[in-house]
């Protein structure tokens, strides 16, 4: 047990450390993209002096390097900062500066809450979708079955999401309005409204992730078929399903635990598109819409929350990998 514990410190360290160097690259790649917010919000009347005096009042006339130290400190106590899309500027107020508006927290909590809900959906339809798919197609492997399971799924990864989101939408939403083509959720909907209108993105989800599970399922019970306790459970007469449900799918765990994690993690990061598609109103649409004005706070924060949310279900792969296969908690 004293070995899994210090592999499980090493792994949070080295997490700790990742989201540390992820969040220099953040802060560096979000201030170098182009546009100026107080520009944009003063449009074609901007003046030099107005600019000078709306920059001075979010902090943006100070170097990189202290507004950095400043945004990160904040964030290790839970402040990410003030929206400036919502902020109030002393200059056309009469207020001080920075008073009032929405701290980049307010806005963010309720679109990760939705965010959060089309990633369960999708996971509850996908991965008992895709472990279903991976061990028949292992049972009947070089099958008709085997090759239209990897031609359709093949197929899914392959397309672009927006691709796949417009095809469910005319054929779901348009040809047999089954389901509605917006997902405009809000908070107070009842659980059966908000999964209706989910749950045309969560398909379109599905289709995206379902690939990599079902493929390395397959591939991780085919290579222990070989194995010497797979062939004596054969020679008891046992049946071919119960050989791979029973023997092979436990000892397969660790692989297929790593790529249903890592599929998990690109439900909570990789949704920008599909949000954007359906109009959902989850944190992908907020970091796309924060882009779009230069809302520098909410796009920082929404990055950090991506990468903490990958960096996150990375280390709980590995650690469940760990705990499921004993040759990795006793590496002598």
């Amino acid at each position: 047990m004293g070995e899994v514990l210090r592999i499980i410190l090493l792994r949070l360290a080295l997490g700790l450390l990742t989201l540390l160097i992820v969040s220099v690259v953040i802060f560096v790649a979000v201030n170098l993209l182009p546009g100026d917010f107080a520009e944009a919000i003063l449009g074609q009347g901007a003046t030099p002096e107005a600019v000078a005096s709306i920059r001075a009042d979010l902090g943006l006339d100070q170097g990189m390097i202290p507004r950095y130290f400043s945004w990160l400190g904040g964030a290790l106590t839970g402040d990410l900062g003030t929206s400036f899309a919502q902020a109030n500027f002393a200059s056309f107020v009469g207020t001080e500066a920075g008073s009032g508006g929405v701290t980049v927290a307010q806005q963010i909590a309720p679109r990760f809450a939705n965010t959060m809900f089309l990633a369960g959906v999708t996971a509850m339809i996908a991965v008992p979708i895709a472990i279903t798919l991976g061990v028949l197609a292992a049972l009947y492997r070089n099958s008709v079955f085997d090759r239209a399971a990897n031609i359709l799924t093949l197929s899914s990864i392959s397309s672009p999401e927006f691709f796949l989101a417009y095809i469910l939408i005319l054929l779901l939403a348009v040809l047999n309005p089954i389901l509605p083509s917006l997902s405009s959720v809000y908070d107070g909907m009842a659980f059966g409204e908000r999964l209706q209108k989910t749950l045309l993105p969560a398909l379109t989800l599905t289709l995206v992730v379902t690939a990599h599970m079902m493929r390395m399922t397959r591939a991780a019970i085919i290579n222990l078929l070989a194995s010497p306790y797979i062939e004596m459970a054969r020679l008891k007469g046992l049946s071919p399903l119960r050989v791979i449900v029973v023997h092979a799918l436990p000892n397969a765990l660790a692989p297929i635990i790593n790529v249903i994690a890592l599929n998990l993690a690109y439900l909570i990061t990789g949704v920008v598109v599909v949000e954007v598609v359906f109009v959902y109103p989850g944190i992908g649409q907020l970091f796309v819409d924060s882009v779009k004005i230069r809302d520098i706070p909410v796009v920082q924060a929404s990055c950090l929350i991506f990468a903490g949310a990958y960096i996150l279900l990375n280390l709980v792969a590995d650690i469940l990998s760990i705990l499921s296969n004993p040759r990795l908690r006793h590496p002598k």
